[in-house]
């Protein structure tokens, strides 16, 4: 079992690379919440901060965000195996090293057989990368579990949800399910927006099922779809009662291209 550190792939790309630069641009877009929310899982964007930033802030600014988490991301680069963890190592960022929670990991992989130690499927991938620099300013004793999911299968997505339930219910204190997921994508600002609620209403409704399905006929191009039904699946056997759309926005509404978008959800469940 490797403890190598995996070094940024898409630092000063889709985020700044120099760490004051960066804690500036975090400071930016997290706000002050007088009431966040202990929430079993929620779902943040992962396009470049310059677009999907403010969405990303107001999830982690709403979010009590605690030691441990598991992040859920989609397979952009088809590498790997279906399900790919990484169980030991830290993950750098220009704010420093992050732990790979190996118990965590490890008691995954004893319970569901399809989680395979890989990290070809991590080591390109920006769908988690981008979500660390937010986490590490909320919480300075974060460690957590990377994710890549290269599976539009139903079945895999519930068992793997079930086995997060498991998991994170025999854990001591609490911890955050996120699923790395942007919205429709390449389509009009319009047609975005329509297709993007029809996933979000379904989200609202804490129907895994349901999202999936709405995902496949309606044509939705939700990269994160199957990071988010594993996490909708594992809020529910948890006890999850309520979904909060926090922010929606487009990439249009920084481009002003309004042609060839990318949708943007921010929500969180608990």
């Amino acid at each position: 079992m490797s403890t190598a550190v995996r070094t940024p792939a898409v630092a000063g790309r889709f985020y700044p690379g120099d760490r004051e630069t960066l804690l500036r641009t975090l400071d930016s877009f997290l706000g002050e919440d007088s009431l966040p929310v202990h929430a079993i899982g929620c779902i943040a964007p992962h396009a470049g901060y310059i677009y999907s930033g403010g969405v990303a802030g107001a999830v982690y600014t709403h979010v009590v965000i605690p030691q441990q988490c598991i992040v859920l991301c989609p397979n952009h680069t088809g590498m790997g195996p279906s399900l790919s963890i990484m169980s030991s190592g830290t993950w750098q960022t220009p704010l420093g090293e992050v732990s790979i929670d190996a118990g965590l990991a490890e008691g995954l992989k004893s319970r569901m057989s399809q989680l395979t130690e890989d990290q070809s499927a991590h080591y390109r991938e920006h769908a988690i990368e981008v979500q660390l620099p937010f986490l590490q300013v909320r919480q300075d004793s974060l460690s957590f579990v990377p994710i890549a999911v290269g599976t539009s299968r139903f079945e895999v997505m519930e068992r793997l949800g079930m086995v997060l339930a498991e998991i994170c219910s025999a854990l001591p204190s609490s911890a955050l399910i996120i699923a790395s997921s942007d919205m429709n994508h390449y389509e009009s600002d319009a047609l975005t927006r329509m297709k993007d609620h029809l996933a979000i209403d379904r989200i609202l409704e804490l129907d895994a099922r349901g999202l999936h399905d709405t995902v496949m006929k309606e044509n939705i191009s939700m990269c994160g779809f199957g990071p988010t039904v594993a996490m909708l699946t594992a809020a529910n056997a948890l006890g999850a009662t309520k979904s909060e759309l926090v922010q929606y926005a487009t990439s249009g509404d920084v481009s002003g291209d309004r042609d060839m978008v990318v949708g943007y959800a921010g929500m969180v469940v608990w």
